[in-house]
Parts: C-alpha cells; structure tokens; sequence
C-alpha cells in the first residue's frame, strides 16, 4: 500500500511538473502574443499618423487646386479682354489706314490742280 501511495504521489508530482511546464509554456505564449499586439498597434498608431498626414496635405492641395482654377479663371478673362480690345485696335488702326489713304488720294488730286492754277 504505502509502495502504492509512493508511486501515485511521483505520478501526482509529475503530472504536477508538467502542468507546471505547460503553464510557463502558456505564460511565454501569452507573453509573445502581448508582444506582437504592441507592435501590431504601434505600427497601426504609426499607419493612423500617416493617413492623417496625407489626408492633410490632400486638403491642402484641393484647396490650392480651387485656387488655381480660380486664377486660371481670372486669367482668361483676362486674355479674352486682351483679345476684344487687339481686335478693336486691328479694326481702328485698318479704319485710319483706310482714312490715310483717301487723304493721300485727296491730296494726290489736289496739289496737281494747286500746281497748275
């Protein structure tokens, strides 16, 4: 009997060793696991930080787009202006050569019958 008890109670204290063993097996895993999930969310708060930054600067950038569009917008009314006053200037710079040359005409007619009186 006592033979008996001896070996149930090795038995009990290896049993209780490996259930020691698998308890810091667990412990070390679960400690890993706390590990990966820091890194995991540091590189996630670090991801986060990112997007923030672009979306950010996506902001920026659509309100310097509007901006430009604006300009481009006060530029070719600009231009069309510039355009319409070239054109007006075409027309009265053609007005005066025309002018110009029936006073030259005129003239032509005049100083022969001038001469000759």
């Amino acid at each position: 009997l006592q033979q008996q008890a001896e070996q149930a109670c090795r038995q009990l204290v290896r049993t209780q060793e490996e259930h020691e063993h698998l308890l810091q097996a667990a412990v070390e895993q679960a400690e890993e696991l706390e590990q990966s999930l820091r890194s995991a969310e540091a590189v996630l708060a670090e991801r986060v930080a990112q997007l923030r930054d672009a979306q950010a600067q996506l902001s920026k950038n659509k309100l310097l787009i509007e901006e430009l569009r604006g300009e481009n917008r006060r530029f070719a009314m600009a231009l069309q202006a510039a355009e319409l006053k070239q054109k007006s200037m075409e027309e009265k710079n053609q007005l005066l050569e025309e002018q110009a040359s029936a006073l030259k005409q005129l003239i032509g007619k005049i100083t022969p019958a001038s001469l000759s009186g």
